[in-house]
């Protein structure tokens, strides 16, 4: 992933909440960032089949510390965050195995909720919500937590550890399909 532009875990920018962008007064920026985000995803992309799940990139881990992030699910248009806040979590969670582009080469069991509200904003400043559920959620999540300083290992539950993905590949949850949910 390195190759790809991808900053690595132990970088200081994965551990530092991103910054805000003033919009509309940086909506020009704004709007540099999500075209740098769509180039790396598309560069990752070619690289490795992300069909199943869906990939996200978030600003800080191709080196920019705003708060922007792209999210692709399977056969959907990208969904952009900008500025974004989760400002509501369902009781209802699950645990699913996750990677990142930032730790390639491990997969970690990390709760979420199964729907998020998420309050973004607008390039013109205004303010957006919407409500995702269950694997868009544990995508959009997952990269609000990049912007948040954050990555998949400070979600993990006490006393779990990272499995390497030589061993997650030999589990029957590794099937390059979608989360299943009940």
């Amino acid at each position: 992933m390195r190759d790809l532009g991808v900053v690595q875990y132990g970088a200081p920018i994965l551990g530092e909440p991103a910054r805000y962008f003033a919009l509309p007064d940086e909506r020009e920026t704004a709007g540099t960032v999500v075209g740098q985000l769509l180039d790396a995803m598309e560069r990752i992309r070619r690289a490795h089949d992300f069909s199943g799940k869906g990939l996200g990139v978030a600003a800080p881990q191709i080196g920019i510390g705003r708060a922007a992030a792209v999210i692709q699910r399977p056969g959907a248009d990208p969904i952009v965050l900008l500025n974004p806040v989760i400002t509501a979590g369902s009781a209802e969670m699950d645990e699913k195995f996750e990677g990142c582009l930032s730790l390639f080469d491990v997969r970690v069991p990390v709760p979420r909720p199964l729907r998020i509200t998420v309050e973004t904003v607008t390039p013109d400043g205004s303010a957006a919500t919407a409500v995702y559920e269950r694997g868009e959620a544990r995508l959009i999540a997952h990269e609000i937590d990049h912007l948040d300083g954050l990555v998949l290992l400070n979600r993990m539950r006490p006393g779990v550890k990272p499995v390497p993905v030589e061993e997650y590949r030999k589990r029957p949850e590794a099937t390059g399909r979608a989360w299943s949910y009940e």
